[in-house]
């Protein structure tokens, strides 16, 4: 496996010693104090640095270091490090006594999703610590039980002298622990019904959203407000909103996590999206505790703010404005506002271009932009799918225009997505397969044995128990046809169409290996065979399984691999979003208008992926089916540059240019 190097992703502001970011200080309206970073893997190894050096201060006193611990993709990082400090530095376990926050109920501690057997997978059997330090509330006892079994849990953590630190995530709920919205200050370890939200982030651990249990054990918000020490960590955009409120807004019963205001030793550490909607990061100029160093990118951030706001378009905007919404400094050294508002404008008016990959010098007219690439007609364009569909969904649009325009388009499916099918739909898939080999005389004893131990393993498996590899074939298989179909309409050849099946994704689980120089050498070959012009990858980082951030890691890795190649001066890397959130207009670098005839096609490609219609595997924390996500967020985003004062349109899909810098 190969060992991957980490450096920021795009579009971040990089810190300096000499100058601190604006999203580095907090601001007043923050009520419980909190760092930013600008990657998810700083922030795991200063936590993971402060527990260890906790764990060689108590040892050095010969005390125990009591740790309370958290389960979910949060804490992984966190765990990740320490199992590494253990192993290269010799950080020692054998002092630590740890108290994990929760476990469903009921649930047998060796199944897959039990937090039992996630805490041996990720800590406990990679390090010294004795087992029967450990303690995880027992998802296994009768009902009757269960009210003794907390309070013993309560008792056991009092006689372990109480939590010197205790690490906490923060659910979309605000729920610490599974501490759900009317947890109150003082509750204890209980049995609790899980709300619903919880249970719909919790469908893809078991395979669909009616498979998670209804309750769960969880220690109280009392029991964690007694730590010595709370460190409370949260990535990603999807966690902004419920962060805001937790740190800047009223502590209620609604927000467990608001309870951590009233703590004299608590801490929340942020990467860069999830402290998105943060005011020191959302209008840090309406902090009056640090002077701003503004350029470019932050002034087109504050005019777009500015003009939303108001409820103006940018041009509209006036001196009385920018005074009235704190933003005289921005006005320093310009003569009028409006030298402002046009420069921003014509920035947003450059994004906007019907031709993304370029346009031939014959339909060039007099005053047309100059684009990166516009040398170059047609292109080679590889755009990267880390699912069969998620090139539709996200770019739809933008790859029929592509094609329509003459350019030579790939598309690369970098997963088989094969854990995404229902068991009825591979069932019925299973069914047509017999009956076509009836019914044309195809039958012999493989194939009769083949489809008989696929359709009895279906039957007999259980909700969230891994698929045998014959069925996660038949799934892939699936999938697979339904990427062509997708593909062929949209106007690419079929040998246009490449499937890649990276090695980190075929473990049947949602759980996934970690990227491996075998992934990065896929992807690398590919783009030597296609030396494209263009390469589009997904930028969309919030997709819950993880599997998004993986693949564009590999992308990544593998560009950065082929820097020294003749075909590299001439390629340009585009981040697309939509699956499961959108460029903001102040980043977008291109934005593709559609017409009304552009959407309808891009949804009839969207369908062609009929195992994820009306309703998928993995739907994430979006009720709305992926096709209706994709349209209303490309309708916003048309709105909004309307509002704005730019061209009115039908939909817009947004991109970001890679600046060549690597993911985590």
């Amino acid at each position: 496996m190969a060992t991957l190097k980490s450096k920021p992703l795009p579009n971040t502001s990089p810190s300096n010693a000499a100058a601190p970011a604006y999203w580095e200080i907090a601001s007043p309206a923050e009520r419980t104090p909190t760092r930013v970073f600008e990657r998810a893997k700083d922030v795991s190894a200063t936590v993971a640095r402060e527990i260890a050096d906790l764990i060689r201060a108590k040892a050095a006193k010969g005390e125990k270091c009591v740790l309370g611990l958290a389960t979910g993709s949060t804490p992984t990082g966190v765990y990740d490090e320490l199992v590494r400090l253990h192993r290269e530095e010799g950080l020692s376990f054998k002092n630590v006594v740890t108290f994990n926050l929760d476990e469903y109920w009921p649930m047998q501690s060796h199944e897959l999703q039990s937090y039992h057997r996630f805490m041996r997978e990720h800590l406990f059997d990679l390090i010294d610590i004795d087992a029967k330090f450990t303690h995880i509330p027992d998802g296994t006892c009768a009902e009757g039980d269960v009210r003794s079994m907390c309070d013993r849990y309560e008792r056991e953590i009092k006689i372990a002298g109480g939590i010197d630190l205790q690490l906490l995530g923060i659910g979309r709920t605000g729920h610490i622990g599974f501490n759900e919205p009317g947890s109150g200050r003082t509750s204890r370890t209980r049995l609790i019904t899980l709300d619903r939200v919880t249970r719909k982030d919790a469908a893809s651990d078991f395979f669909g959203e009616e498979n998670v249990p209804s309750r769960a054990v969880t220690m109280g918000v009392g029991t964690i407000l007694e730590a010595k020490r709370i460190v409370m960590i949260a990535f990603g955009e999807g966690k902004a909103p419920v962060v805001a409120r937790a740190i800047e807004g009223a502590v209620t019963n609604s927000i467990a996590a608001s309870f951590l205001q009233e703590h004299a030793n608590a801490q929340v550490y942020l990467d860069l999206p999830a402290a998105a909607e943060l005011e020191r990061c959302k209008a840090p100029w309406c902090s009056a505790n640090h002077d701003l160093e503004w350029n470019d990118a932050l002034a087109r951030k504050a005019v777009i703010w500015l003009a939303r706001v108001t409820k103006k378009a940018i041009l509209k905007l006036t001196a009385e404005d920018y005074n009235e919404h704190e933003l005289q400094d921005l006005l320093a050294g310009r003569a009028k506002a409006y030298d402002l508002n046009i420069s921003v404008f014509r920035d947003l008016q450059r994004s906007i271009t019907g031709w993304p990959g370029g346009k031939p010098a014959e339909r060039k007219q007099a005053g047309d932009i100059n684009r990166l690439g516009d040398d170059i007609f047609p292109k080679r364009v590889l755009i990267f799918s880390p699912h069969p569909d998620d090139d539709v969904i996200s770019m739809g649009g933008t790859l029929i225009r592509l094609v329509d325009q003459g350019h030579e388009v790939h598309v690369a499916y970098q997963t088989s997505g094969n854990i995404a099918v229902f068991d009825a739909e591979a069932l019925r898939f299973l069914d047509f397969a017999s009956d076509f080999n009836g019914m044309f005389g195809f039958e012999g004893a493989r194939t009769e044995r083949m489809e008989h131990d696929i359709a009895r393993a279906l039957k007999a498996k259980a909700p969230g128990e891994v698929d045998p590899p014959e069925l996660q074939k038949l799934k892939g298989l699936i999938r697979r046809g339904e990427a062509k179909a997708a593909g062929i309409y949209c106007g690419i050849s079929e040998d246009q169409l490449h499937f890649l099946d990276m090695p980190f994704y075929e473990t049947g689980r949602v759980r996934k290996k970690p990227l491996g120089s075998e992934d990065i050498e896929i992807v690398k070959k590919l783009l030597r065979s296609v030396k494209p012009h263009q390469v589009y990858a997904a930028g969309d980082l919030s997709d819950p399984h993880g599997t998004h951030r993986v693949c564009l890691a590999a992308i990544f890795h593998a560009l950065q691999e082929c820097a020294a190649d003749e075909w590299m001066k001439h390629s340009t890397t585009w981040l697309y979003r939509g699956a499961w959130q959108e460029w903001d207009v102040e980043q977008t670098e291109m934005a593709v208008p559609l017409s009304p005839d552009e959407v309808a096609r891009k949804r009839t490609a969207i369908f062609k992926h009929q195992s994820q219609k009306d309703r998928a595997l993995f739907p994430g924390a979006d009720e709305r089916e992926f096709w209706e996500r994709a349209e209303q967020r490309n309708a916003a985003t048309a709105k909004l540059y309307d509002a704005l004062g730019l061209a009115e349109y039908e939909a817009i899909e947004s991109f970001v240019r890679w600046d060549g810098r690597l993911l985590d």
